[in-house]
């Protein structure tokens, strides 16, 4: 499945519009990762555990959306954008929202 953040796709014409789509993961930070963010936060750096829990969200919302996608029938998802937002008490979890519009393609 094509997916992008463009609102057309190059050499592909939209047949039809399926509808918006999204995937949302929120997932909560534990106290280790905390706790070695904390430290690079003192001294510099980048927070390898947090990035990783980063991807894992983005990857597992971007998989619910194209999952959403397949089941109206879209070969394709264009006009993608991502969200990201913290919640909970002392922002410990993290939501990780993506959303775009389904749509069928074909060759030009």
């Amino acid at each position: 499945m094509i997916i992008t953040t463009t609102p057309t796709i190059e050499g592909h014409c939209i047949k039809e519009y399926k509808g918006i789509v999204s995937g949302e993961v929120i997932f909560g930070m534990n106290f280790m990762k905390d706790f070695f963010a904390s430290i690079h936060d003192v001294f510099g750096g980048r927070s390898n555990s947090y990035e990783k829990s980063m991807l894992e969200g983005r990857q597992t919302a971007l998989a619910e959306m194209e999952k959403n996608a397949k089941a109206l029938g879209a070969n394709a998802i264009v006009g993608v954008s991502y969200g990201y937002e913290t919640m909970g008490q002392n922002g410990s979890m993290l939501m990780v929202a993506i959303s775009g519009t389904a749509v069928v393609i074909e060759p030009c």
